[in-house]
């Protein structure tokens, strides 16, 4: 009858044991980082980087949103990606995807990559629900000292754009 009375008591020692912390599967490690190059700037956000021996990938820089190329300052925008990255050596910290492409921080010449973009005002910081992002910061720099998109005002927002006139064609 003891047993019995303990049995309970052991059945949920198992159960809490099967969910604690030291059970459960490990968290997946941090994607390493990849040591390659720029080979090809599609616009003010999205790249093409290669690693020696490896496919290219596309890769779209993560917590910016830089003017489309048909809108107002998105050739611009490409321009200063073209001279801050491309040809260089260069680091890419994927952080996920969106759709076929990777998200990820790009680093050349230990310069963030995003965070330059948008202090130069080449484009905007993302910001959450919350309305913060990354480089809001920044981006009020920008704005205050009126460099690249901001200088002349009434810039849009490239989700707006995209939202009022369709995609680029």
């Amino acid at each position: 009858m003891a047993a019995m009375r303990s049995l309970p008591a052991f059945v949920l020692t198992l159960l809490l044991a099967a969910g604690s912390p030291a059970t459960l599967a490990a968290k997946p490690a941090a994607p390493v980082p990849l040591q390659g190059a720029v080979t090809q700037v599609i616009d003010g956000d999205t790249v093409r980087f290669s690693v020696p021996g490896q496919p290219a990938i596309d890769v779209r820089l993560a917590s910016i949103d830089a003017p489309e190329l048909c809108q107002p300052w998105g050739p611009d925008a490409r321009k200063a990606l073209i001279e801050l990255a491309l040809n260089k050596p260069a680091t890419l910290r994927s952080t996920g995807r969106s759709g076929a492409l990777t998200v990820g921080v790009l680093t050349v010449e230990g310069l963030n990559i995003s965070q330059r973009l948008v202090e130069e005002g080449h484009a905007w910081s993302v910001r959450g629900r919350n309305g913060r992002g990354p480089y809001v910061k920044q981006e009020r720099m920008a704005k205050s000292l009126t460099r690249g998109l901001h200088a002349e005002g009434g810039a849009v927002y490239p989700a707006d754009f995209r939202r009022d006139r369709g995609p680029c064609r």
